[in-house]
């Protein structure tokens, strides 16, 4: 029979096992894709590329087709964020008032986009849209994003204003403070690194958003992932894993700088203010 030691070995190295084939099974995507964004071939072959190129990026910047998504995507993404942060943070200051029955209802149903199929919500609201007919592309893309964008700037700032302690308030307001001033002077600082890192999150999945946004576009107003999609089907070339490359390394980049800035424990943990 095995001692407890050798028991103990064999799990750590099954648990070893199972963690490295997790993590080789999620990022061999990844990597195939970056690698066929810089093949020097001129067609989709075998991998691993023999000889590795720059050109499918320099065609993704010269492609006016996508340039032109990748502009409307960029400016939708940062309406939205703006929008998103602003009623989210409001919504969020409210519910947190609230007692813990309506709140946790309240927040349930802000929340419930989350757990709605993307593909319902993009033709819910092309139904909606339809019977009006007279709102433009871009403001049926920006209540569609916002859809999805509102329930990550209410939770991560929900999460911030939960981990303020009330003595913090009540302290400022025997000061002399109003309500008002206690508010934007304690509270509001206090979560602000959560009220960035909601932001961040919004812009990031109005970017990368697919399932709503191809149901609201136009021949004229289009986001860049579908026009990649668009162009999966006229025309597949590796330009398409340049420009997700391109918006992976803007996700990167964003993450970075949510760390560097804010620290992602911190801005998604809750409770930092408790104490």
């Amino acid at each position: 029979m095995l001692s407890k030691r050798n028991a103990d070995a064999i799990l750590v190295l099954c648990i070893g096992a199972i963690i490295c084939g997790t993590a080789i099974f999620l990022l061999f995507p990844v990597i195939v894709t970056v690698f066929m964004a810089f093949d020097g071939r001129e067609f989709m072959g075998p991998f691993p590329p023999p000889s590795l190129s720059i050109k499918w990026f320099e065609r993704l910047f010269s492609n006016s087709y996508l340039w032109s998504g990748f502009q409307t995507s960029l400016l939708l993404a940062i309406a939205t964020t703006a929008l998103a942060t602003t009623i989210g943070t409001s919504a969020a200051v409210a519910i947190s008032k609230m007692s813990p029955r309506a709140r946790d209802v309240t927040t349930t149903m802000f929340l419930s986009p989350l757990v709605m199929p993307g593909v319902i919500v993009g033709f819910a609201l092309l139904m909606f849209f339809s019977v009006l007919d007279v709102v433009p592309s871009f403001f049926r893309l920006i209540a569609g994003h916002l859809i999805i964008a509102l329930p990550y700037t209410i939770r991560m700032t929900l999460n911030g204003l939960n981990g303020i302690s009330e003595t913090l308030g009540e302290a400022a307001l025997s000061l002399g403070a109003n309500a008002r001033q206690a508010f934007f002077t304690v509270t509001l600082p206090l979560a602000r690194s959560s009220i960035w890192a909601g932001s961040i999150f919004a812009f990031a999945f109005s970017m990368d958003d697919v399932a709503i946004s191809i149901f609201l576009c136009d021949y004229n107003t289009y986001t860049l992932p579908v026009a990649l999609i668009s162009l999966m089907r006229s025309h597949l070339d590796l330009t398409i894993a340049a420009a997700a490359v391109a918006l992976m390394g803007l996700t990167f980049a964003l993450l970075v700088v949510l760390d560097r800035v804010i620290g992602l424990e911190r801005a998604i943990g809750q409770g930092v203010y408790k104490a």
